[in-house]
């Protein structure tokens, strides 16, 4: 008995060494500190398929619903995430992926642009939608709550566009993607432009198929520049320039009418599907052209009221209504000449036109300033006759003689023929600008819109007026001294 239980005990340590044996073998290349790094579980989750990915519904469960991911990969999704009707078997659908359970081996979704559930340290994964409280913002990013846990967006990941004031968002809730996160040092990094980036090229796609020129869409003002404005139409971008803002010549700057955020009803006027360019226009949004029926209203000859928007060295840009503007060309200003606009009229002044043009087709009109006042050539012969002598002003020094103005829009020439009895080697030798003269008019042409005007002739003039002033003086009889003291009255007794 003893001796066949001893043979049991030695066949029990053979097999023992063994195993032993092949341990070592199995072993014989790896250190203890490599082995005991095996028990250790894995610091590293399989790589979890970012973004949004479509499945297909398998079965539906009391609490989960398990979706065909394709490629063997299996995903589960609550039953909660579906608030309204639960999804059809069969049925195919967008989803999020949340994280990868390696215990289960499944794939965690929520349904597209949903955020996860549970959300811990312990579950966050790279690329998970997750909700968030706006706590806070400084000059990086917003603060926000996360389930209990602090993240940070930076700035640049809060919107697709620029956002100049993050105090907006505070208290509000977002749903972002995790970007980056650290357990130990409780970091956690989230995007919400990634999220809205993909949303936008999804809808880019179904808005261009729909979009048509003519159509009155609106949109957001996204960005300002001088020429224009880019206009957010929902997913994709259309150029609004300055001069598709206004019936208002488009010599302004775009920040003058829009702001960014603005909420505006824009017409589609032009689709290149090849560049994926749009040109907006927010003046056809609005209303009927007011140049469509301006001829009527603004014919030649009417006058109008109009305020001075833009002066240049040609003339004025004067505007008669919003809309339309026309051109007050300086040679229209004032019935003398004058070297500026501004010698005349200022930006924003109020004033008294007669319309001379209009061009509805080319959005042109001009205007004159001097002939919605009295003409002075049409008067000139009650004010001035030939033969007369008056005090003007020189004006201009030229190499014929001077011109000298009467009064304003009232201009003669003495020529230089007629600047002095002696030889004039040149007229500025006699007169300077500025200077005042006094000259004999020797012939007023009203339809010609001429004076002629003598310098050397004044003297004479003067000197017969003075030689007929002084003749009935000199006739006059003077009366006789009568002697002995009597005196007589030769009117009385004639």
């Amino acid at each position: 008995m003893s001796k066949k239980i001893d043979e049991q005990y030695k066949e029990k340590f053979r097999a023992q060494d063994n195993i032993d044996r092949e341990v070592e073998a199995a072993l014989a290349d790896i250190s203890l500190d490599e082995l005991y790094a095996k028990d250790k579980p894995a610091t590293q989750q399989p790589e979890m398929p970012k973004g949004v990915r479509r499945g297909k519904i398998t079965q539906i469960g009391k609490d989960e619903i398990f979706v065909d991911m394709g490629g063997k990969a299996l995903g589960v999704i609550s039953c909660m995430q579906f608030e309204e009707e639960l999804p059809k078997l069969g049925e195919e659908m967008e989803f999020n992926v949340d994280r990868y359970d390696a215990k289960e081996n499944v794939l965690v979704l929520t349904r597209k642009g949903a955020a996860s559930t549970h959300v811990s340290w312990d579950k966050l994964e790279l690329g998970q939608i997750v909700e968030g409280t706006v706590t806070g913002s400084n000059k990086g990013g917003l603060e926000l709550d996360v389930k209990g846990m602090r993240a940070f967006m930076p700035a640049g990941q809060v919107e697709i566009y620029h956002v100049p004031d993050l105090t907006q968002f505070i208290g509000q809730k977002m749903v972002a993607e995790v970007t980056q996160f650290e357990r130990e040092a409780r970091n956690l990094i989230l995007s919400r432009r990634n999220i809205l980036e993909r949303e936008r090229e999804e809808q880019k796609g179904k808005l261009l198929a729909e979009l048509a020129e003519g159509q009155i869409r609106r949109g957001v003002v996204r960005n300002v520049m001088d020429f224009g404005a880019f206009v957010d139409l929902g997913g994709v971008d259309g150029l609004l320039h300055v001069s598709e803002m206004s019936f208002q010549r488009g010599r302004q700057n775009a920040g003058n009418f829009v702001k960014i955020g603005d909420v505006l009803d824009v017409k589609v006027t032009k689709i290149d599907r090849e560049t994926g360019k749009i040109g907006l226009s927010l003046r056809q949004a609005r209303g009927i052209d007011p140049w469509a029926d301006a001829q009527t209203r603004y014919a030649p000859g009417t006058t109008i009221t109009g305020r001075i928007v833009k002066l240049e060295s040609f003339g004025a840009f004067v505007e008669v209504e919003e809309g339309i503007e026309g051109l007050l060309p300086i040679s229209e200003m004032s019935w003398q000449r004058i070297k500026h606009p501004s010698d005349i009229v200022k930006e924003g002044d109020t004033v008294k036109l007669v319309v001379l043009s209009i061009d509805p087709a080319a959005r042109k009109m001009s205007f004159s300033l001097k002939q919605a006042g009295v003409d002075p050539w049409k008067i000139v012969h009650e004010r001035y006759a030939t033969d007369s002598l008056v005090t003007g002003t020189v004006s201009r020094v030229v190499d014929f003689g001077v011109f000298v103005e009467l009064e304003a829009g009232l201009e003669g020439l003495v020529h230089v023929s007629e600047l002095s009895n002696q030889r004039v080697r040149s007229p500025g030798d006699v007169a300077k600008p500025g200077q005042e003269l006094k000259v004999r008019i020797l012939e007023i042409d009203s339809e010609g819109r001429r004076i002629a005007l003598s310098l050397k002739r004044v003297a004479e003039l003067e000197n017969m007026q003075s030689a007929t002033t002084a003749a009935p003086t000199a006739a006059k009889k003077k009366r006789p001294e009568l002697r002995g003291g009597l005196d007589f009255d030769f009117k009385k007794n004639k």
